[in-house]
């Protein structure tokens, strides 16, 4: 969920990646002024800073249509759970039909992900969001009018393909429109919508009926698509295909009438041309050693961050719930209280405490959470404190969902914009986004079958996985925090800088 783009890192800095790229433009003075400011000395540009330290209204206007994106990525992962007693109820479907409807949500996700960098490459940022919308509202009125399972499973799958294309799209636009000094607060705004749309279909859900939510679905859908006509397009992406004066006058209307662009505009190009330069490496170009660590680190976060659960909680909460012994709609409003105040959290800790030490507490909480959950399940089937047993289930499922907010679920993905060299990142980023949506297809299918299976030795499940993550990223996982993206790609891979 999600999910920030590895676009993101690509292009949202053009002063911090001029070292990156070995030479070219401004890697001179500007260049090292950046650097020696980073390792903590008293070189500093202010006057680089005033230029593009102001928030405009333009802009944050384009960033709030750009997030509807986000809220819709969220609504779509979070309607399956408040949704399941209805549609089961409703249509009669068995637990494999239900599983199927919920999981190809990111088989859809998947397809679209694959295809989001080609397409927001060629029909542009704001086209690529378009397009994508007009593939959720269709998918949600499938979801609204379904009278039998194919309906739902066509919808939920055409919803999945926007989500796709969303969750590649959004981040990108956000990185490529900001000021440098302002884009961190921006881009992680993309995860605190996701959090908002999880969290609010899970509330509304409580109290209307399935196809009310779904129909409910296609209102951000319909906001963003007529939004996008009053927003400017990306103007990175105008630089990138040769449209200089439209760069221009996008980036003008960004940052505000009497605001001088000329040293940023120069700074795009400059990116431009030297990114043009430089060769695309494909995915089988990655499997080299001097990619393995990075490789390991960004393909790793990826697997242990779906296969610690987090789906199949996010999906069927409510049934999780329910065969606890609780109430379904007041365990779900829980989620929402705890879900967004510890997401606001995580991205305000995020560049103050660094990377790692939030991904350990994070880790460690999921863990925790597992852990109580699946001991619930234990004292239910052996008929011990069963008073207690709900709310214990209750509290771990509370302690999961606020650790992975905190850190897990958007942390992954501002690593992965980090660690690969400018040319690996198109390749990468491809990778470990399929990586990511497979992970979350397997666990929020075979999800159900599990807790048929067994549904202590489930979460008991998760809960060594997420103890596993604690070892990983204490042994593997670098901190990234206040280092230039050269350090960062030096240390990992160290003959990178020849590619």
């Amino acid at each position: 969920m999600g999910k920030e783009s590895m676009e993101e890192g690509q292009l949202s800095n053009p002063l911090l990646n001029v070292k990156d790229r070995g030479g070219g433009g401004h890697s001179g003075d500007e260049g090292s002024k950046i650097f020696i400011s980073r390792q903590g000395g008293t070189s500093h540009d202010p006057e680089s800073d005033d230029e593009s330290s102001s928030v405009t209204t333009m802009l944050v206007l384009t960033t709030l249509v750009a997030v509807c994106g986000s809220y819709v990525f969220g609504s779509a992962v979070g309607y399956s759970s408040p949704a399941q007693s209805g549609i089961v109820d409703d249509l009669g479907l068995t637990v494999a039909e239900y599983s199927l409807f919920g999981s190809i949500l990111t088989i859809g996700a998947m397809i679209g992900a694959i295809v989001s960098g080609k397409i927001a490459d060629y029909i542009g940022r704001r086209g690529t969001m378009g397009f994508s919308e007009v593939f959720c509202i269709v998918g949600w009125l499938f979801i609204v009018f379904a009278k039998v399972a194919w309906w739902l499973d066509l919808g939920r799958l055409l919803v999945g393909c926007g989500m796709g294309l969303l969750s590649y799209v959004v981040p990108v636009y956000i990185a490529e429109i900001t000021p440098k000094n302002l884009r961190g607060g921006f881009t992680t705004v993309h995860q605190l919508m996701i959090c908002c749309g999880v969290s609010l279909t899970y509330l509304i859900g409580a109290f209307v009926n399935w196809r009310i939510l779904a129909l409910l679905g296609t209102i951000p859908c319909l906001v963003q698509l007529l939004g996008l006509f009053f927003i400017p397009e990306s103007p990175r992406w105008l630089a990138k295909i040769g449209r200089e004066n439209e760069c221009e006058a996008a980036l003008q209307r960004l940052r505000g009438e009497n605001a001088n662009i000329s040293k940023e505009v120069a700074e795009i190009k400059d990116y431009t041309e030297t990114l043009g330069r430089l060769s695309e490496a494909s995915i089988t170009d990655l499997f080299q050693w001097r990619y393995a660590h990075s490789l390991l680190v960004g393909v790793g976060l990826m697997v242990l961050q779906q296969f610690g659960g987090v789906n199949g909680i996010a999906f069927y909460a409510s049934a999780i719930f329910i065969s606890a012994g609780f109430s379904g709609s007041v365990g779900t409003i829980a989620m929402v209280v705890v879900q967004v105040p510890m997401t606001a959290l995580g991205v305000v800790l995020m560049d103050k405490s660094g990377r790692r030490p939030l991904l350990l507490v994070s880790s460690a909480g999921t863990c925790l959470g597992c852990l109580l959950v699946g001991l619930s399940f234990i004292f239910q089937d052996i008929q011990k404190w069963n008073e207690a047993t709900p709310f214990l289930a209750l509290a771990g499922v509370l302690v999961y969902t606020g650790s992975f907010s905190l850190g897990m679920g958007g942390i992954p993905w501002v690593i992965m914009s980090e660690i690969f060299p400018i040319n690996m990142k198109g390749s990468a980023g491809s990778l470990v986004t399929l990586v990511s949506w497979l992970g979350s297809w397997i666990i929020s299918y075979f999800f159900n079958f599990l807790m048929n299976w067994s549904s202590s030795g489930t979460f008991f499940g998760f809960s060594c996985i997420c103890g596993l993550t604690v070892w990983f990223v204490a042994m593997l996982v670098p901190e990234t925090k206040g280092r230039t993206l050269e350090e960062i790609q030096a240390s990992l891979n160290p003959i990178s800088k020849n590619t």
